[in-house]
C-alpha cells in the first residue's frame, strides 16, 4: 500500500467503525485520526490524476466527498464528553464515507463493455472502374 492508495484509509475507516461498534472510543479516535492523512494522500493523488488528464474524475470526487467525511467523523468523535455515549453522527459520517469509497467500484462495474469496432477498409477500385471515373470527370 503506497502513498495515495485509497485501500489505505479504506481499511482504517472500517478498523475504527468496528472498533467504534465494539465500545473502544478510544482506538476508535485515534484510528479515524489516522485515516484522515491517509485519505488525503489518496484524494490529492485523484485530483493530480485528473489534472494530468488521466481518467480519475470520479476518484477525486468521491475521494474529496470521503476526507470530508472522515474529518467530520473524527471531529464529532473527539468532541463527545469523556464517559458519554459519542453521537450517531459519527458513525453515520464514517459509513457515508465508506460508500463513497465503493461508488467508482460500483461505476466500474456497471460501465458497459466497449468492443473495438471493425474498420474497413477502402475498397480497391478494379482498373475498368477507375477507367470509367477518369472518363466521367473529364
Amino acid at each position: 500500500m503506497g502513498v495515495g492508495s485509497r485501500l489505505l484509509p479504506l481499511v482504517l475507516a472500517t478498523a475504527a467503525l468496528a472498533a467504534g461498534a465494539g465500545g473502544l472510543d478510544g482506538l476508535a479516535l485515534w484510528l479515524g485520526l489516522a485515516t484522515v492523512p491517509a485519505a488525503a494522500a489518496a484524494a490529492f493523488n485523484a485530483v493530480s490524476d485528473t489534472l494530468e488528464g488521466r481518467p480519475a474524475l470520479l476518484r477525486a470526487v468521491t475521494g474529496g466527498i470521503a476526507l470530508a467525511l472522515f474529518v467530520l467523523a473524527s471531529a464529532v468523535r473527539e468532541n463527545a464528553p469523556t464517559g458519554g455515549a459519542v453521537s450517531p453522527l459519527a458513525t453515520w459520517a464514517l459509513v457515508v464515507a465508506l460508500l463513497a469509497y465503493a461508488v467508482p467500484l460500483v461505476a466500474w462495474v456497471l460501465e458497459p463493455v466497449r468492443v473495438p469496432r471493425k474498420t474497413r477498409r477502402p475498397r480497391r477500385l478494379r482498373p475498368a472502374e477507375v477507367d470509367e471515373l477518369l472518363s466521367r470527370a473529364a
